[in-house]
């Protein structure tokens, strides 16, 4: 499956980028003025490395807030509520899941402000409208394994890149583990898509949100080392990465990486963090199409992603004319 393009839809606007010259070093110079800063960077929770242990990282104090002390506990990153672990990781007892995969929208009722999830208009605090198997957490806890984007001279010193990238995950003993990561250039074309086999065995293939089902991984045998090879050859620490809450992305695919350009920054909720607007939403209201709604495509995400910041650019370009 690696560098395949069959689910990359390419729009118009390859040939816009075209016209309006925004191809090799004039796109990378323009992207700089859109890089996180070094407190973006921290406020958005990105890998920052562990000086002091070579391939680990730290985690913000913000990100531990609401994890349990006890090793034998977890909280279910879906449902909220607090379940028990063996020493492996592994449920100490099977217990259903009952969720609501929707968010919390304000409505109006009566003249009263209510609260309801988008996924089946319930009420906020009433019983999920979906089951699972298990409870499943989101915690960061094997903070080892990290690689880091390298400076390479001279030659992509001289030719500068820029790729979106999407990742999708699952849920693991260990927390979310990747299944399939995909990097597109900015012709909108994909130079690298492959699923991934996770390290740990998988509780949940989180196929409503991933698009990545049981049989995508059956006898995959690519790793997250094998991908981490694959993406330290084709980056370097200058080379500009685009995505949505990338932050998460880079942590599945145990990446430390510093020049990037992340959607929910370029196009900030109004209410500010920790609200983020959706890949989804944004793509409705700047380039007005609908994404994810035959499921999820890592594919098509980055794609999405690498046309926004095409947008704003172009946009920004011409307020300055």
């Amino acid at each position: 499956m690696s560098g395949s393009n069959n689910d990359n839809k390419t729009t118009g606007l390859k040939k816009n980028e075209t016209k309006n010259g925004l191809t090799g070093i004039m796109l990378y110079r323009h992207l700089k003025d859109y890089l996180l800063t070094e407190e973006q960077l921290r406020e958005n929770n990105y890998p920052q490395p562990n000086p002091e242990k070579p391939g680990s990282i730290l985690l913000n104090p913000g990100m531990t807030k609401t994890r349990v002390n006890d090793p034998s506990r977890k909280t279910c990153c879906r449902c909220g509520k607090i379940y028990g672990v063996t020493s492996t990781g592994r449920h100490s007892r099977t217990e259903e899941c009952h969720y609501h995969f929707g968010r919390v929208l304000s409505h109006k009722v009566l003249g009263a402000l209510g609260r309801q999830y988008s996924c089946c208009k319930g009420v906020l605090g009433s019983p999920g409208c979906q089951v699972a198997k298990h409870h499943v957490h989101n915690q960061k806890e094997n903070l080892g394994g990290f690689v880091k984007t390298l400076v390479k001279f001279p030659a992509l010193a001289r030719n500068p890149r820029v790729f979106a990238v999407s990742c999708e995950v699952c849920y693991t003993a260990k927390g979310l583990e990747p299944t399939r990561v995909t990097v597109v250039d900015p012709s909108l074309q994909v130079v690298y898509d492959t699923f991934v086999k996770p390290d740990e065995e998988v509780i949940d293939y989180n196929t409503r949100f991933s698009g990545v089902a049981e049989d995508d991984l059956k006898n995959m045998k690519t790793s997250v080392r094998d991908v981490q090879a694959i993406l330290l050859n084709l980056f370097s620490a200058d080379t500009i990465l685009i995505g949505h809450s990338f932050e998460h992305s880079l942590y599945a695919l145990k990446l430390i990486h510093t020049s990037v350009v992340d959607t929910t920054v370029l196009f900030p909720h109004p209410l500010g963090l920790p609200h983020r607007r959706s890949l989804k939403g944004l793509v409705a209201d700047y380039l007005q199409r609908v994404i994810q709604d035959e499921g999820h495509s890592s594919s098509e995400n980055a794609t999405a992603c690498m046309e926004l910041v095409l947008w704003k650019v172009n946009d920004d370009l011409k307020g300055k004319k």
